[in-house]
Protein backbone atom coordinates (compact mmCIF):
# COMPACT_ATOMS: atom_id res chain seq x y z
CA UNK A 1 0.00 0.00 0.00
CA UNK A 2 1.14 3.13 -1.18
CA UNK A 3 1.63 6.02 1.21
CA UNK A 4 -1.26 8.34 -0.41
CA UNK A 5 -3.56 5.09 0.07
CA UNK A 6 -2.95 4.53 3.26
CA UNK A 7 -3.80 8.05 4.51
CA UNK A 8 -6.90 7.59 2.03
CA UNK A 9 -8.06 5.25 4.35
CA UNK A 10 -7.54 6.41 7.64
CA UNK A 11 -9.58 9.19 6.51
CA UNK A 12 -12.25 7.08 5.56
CA UNK A 13 -12.71 5.00 8.14
CA UNK A 14 -12.35 7.38 11.23
CA UNK A 15 -9.53 9.36 11.34
CA UNK A 16 -8.95 13.13 10.83
CA UNK A 17 -11.01 14.17 7.11
CA UNK A 18 -7.68 16.28 5.47
CA UNK A 19 -4.79 14.47 4.30
CA UNK A 20 -2.36 17.19 6.13
CA UNK A 21 -4.18 15.90 9.67
CA UNK A 22 -4.56 12.21 9.04
CA UNK A 23 -0.41 12.32 8.46
CA UNK A 24 -0.04 14.20 11.27
CA UNK A 25 -1.93 11.44 13.24
CA UNK A 26 -0.63 8.39 11.79
CA UNK A 27 2.49 9.71 12.54
CA UNK A 28 1.56 10.11 16.18
CA UNK A 29 0.02 6.64 16.29
CA UNK A 30 2.75 4.93 14.89
CA UNK A 31 5.30 6.45 17.04
CA UNK A 32 3.15 5.87 20.55
CA UNK A 33 3.03 2.08 19.00
CA UNK A 34 6.65 1.79 18.37
CA UNK A 35 7.17 2.88 22.05
CA UNK A 36 5.10 -0.09 22.89
CA UNK A 37 7.34 -2.94 20.81
CA UNK A 38 10.38 -4.93 21.58
CA UNK A 39 12.47 -7.50 19.82
CA UNK A 40 13.15 -6.23 16.75
CA UNK A 41 8.85 -5.89 15.94
CA UNK A 42 8.77 -2.52 15.51
CA UNK A 43 11.60 -2.72 12.58
CA UNK A 44 9.31 -5.75 11.06
CA UNK A 45 6.42 -3.93 10.88
CA UNK A 46 7.82 -0.93 9.51
CA UNK A 47 9.35 -2.96 6.72
CA UNK A 48 5.67 -4.04 5.90
CA UNK A 49 4.35 -0.06 5.54
CA UNK A 50 4.83 2.63 3.01
CA UNK A 51 8.32 4.06 3.34
CA UNK A 52 7.64 7.68 4.74
CA UNK A 53 6.22 5.89 7.57
CA UNK A 54 8.77 3.43 8.63
CA UNK A 55 10.75 6.28 10.60
CA UNK A 56 8.06 7.17 13.66
CA UNK A 57 7.59 3.29 14.39
CA UNK A 58 11.03 2.42 14.76
CA UNK A 59 12.77 5.64 16.61
CA UNK A 60 12.47 4.59 20.26
CA UNK A 61 15.05 1.82 20.06
CA UNK A 62 14.75 -1.56 22.69
CA UNK A 63 13.03 0.83 25.73
CA UNK A 64 10.70 -0.81 27.51
CA UNK A 65 7.28 -0.94 26.51
CA UNK A 66 5.40 2.08 27.90
CA UNK A 67 2.27 0.88 28.90
CA UNK A 68 0.55 -2.16 29.47
CA UNK A 69 -2.68 0.05 29.60
CA UNK A 70 -4.31 1.11 26.52
CA UNK A 71 -6.31 3.83 28.16
CA UNK A 72 -3.35 5.48 28.86
CA UNK A 73 -2.14 5.03 25.58
CA UNK A 74 -4.85 7.25 24.45
CA UNK A 75 -4.87 9.93 26.82
CA UNK A 76 -1.04 10.25 25.19
CA UNK A 77 -2.05 9.90 21.99
CA UNK A 78 -4.80 12.71 22.54
CA UNK A 79 -2.37 15.15 25.03
CA UNK A 80 0.27 15.08 22.00
CA UNK A 81 -2.65 15.63 19.18
CA UNK A 82 -3.24 18.91 21.02
CA UNK A 83 -6.15 20.71 21.81
CA UNK A 84 -9.74 19.74 20.63
CA UNK A 85 -8.63 15.80 21.31
CA UNK A 86 -9.89 13.74 23.54
CA UNK A 87 -9.63 10.46 24.75
CA UNK A 88 -12.79 9.40 22.55
CA UNK A 89 -11.52 11.28 19.51
CA UNK A 90 -7.99 9.79 20.04
CA UNK A 91 -9.71 6.01 20.35
CA UNK A 92 -10.95 6.94 16.81
CA UNK A 93 -7.90 8.57 15.46
CA UNK A 94 -5.55 5.26 16.79
CA UNK A 95 -8.61 2.92 15.49
CA UNK A 96 -8.29 4.30 12.04
CA UNK A 97 -4.78 4.06 12.18
CA UNK A 98 -4.02 0.52 13.57
CA UNK A 99 -7.15 -0.61 10.97
CA UNK A 100 -5.60 0.52 7.99
CA UNK A 101 -2.21 -1.12 9.29
CA UNK A 102 -3.94 -4.48 9.36
CA UNK A 103 -4.89 -3.81 6.24
CA UNK A 104 -1.81 -3.05 4.70
CA UNK A 105 0.48 -5.34 6.30
CA UNK A 106 0.28 -9.58 6.25
CA UNK A 107 -1.60 -11.54 8.48
CA UNK A 108 1.39 -12.70 10.28
CA UNK A 109 2.73 -9.65 11.26
CA UNK A 110 -0.31 -8.80 12.52
CA UNK A 111 -0.21 -11.48 15.08
CA UNK A 112 3.39 -10.57 15.76
CA UNK A 113 2.35 -6.67 16.23
CA UNK A 114 -0.85 -8.09 18.55
CA UNK A 115 1.28 -10.35 20.59
CA UNK A 116 3.06 -7.53 22.33
CA UNK A 117 0.45 -6.13 23.11
CA UNK A 118 -2.23 -5.94 25.53
CA UNK A 119 -5.42 -7.23 25.55
CA UNK A 120 -6.80 -3.66 25.88
CA UNK A 121 -5.54 -2.74 22.54
CA UNK A 122 -7.33 -5.71 20.30
CA UNK A 123 -10.50 -3.07 20.10
CA UNK A 124 -8.11 -0.24 17.81
CA UNK A 125 -7.92 -2.65 15.39
CA UNK A 126 -11.35 -2.87 14.16
CA UNK A 127 -12.79 -0.20 11.97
Amino acid sequence: MRSDEFLKNVTEIGGPSDPESAAVVTRTVLDNLGKQLKGGEAADLAAQLPAELQEPLQRHGEEDPLTDDADEFLRRLADQLGEGIDPETARAYARAVLSTVDAAVSEGEIEDLRSQLPAGFAPLFED
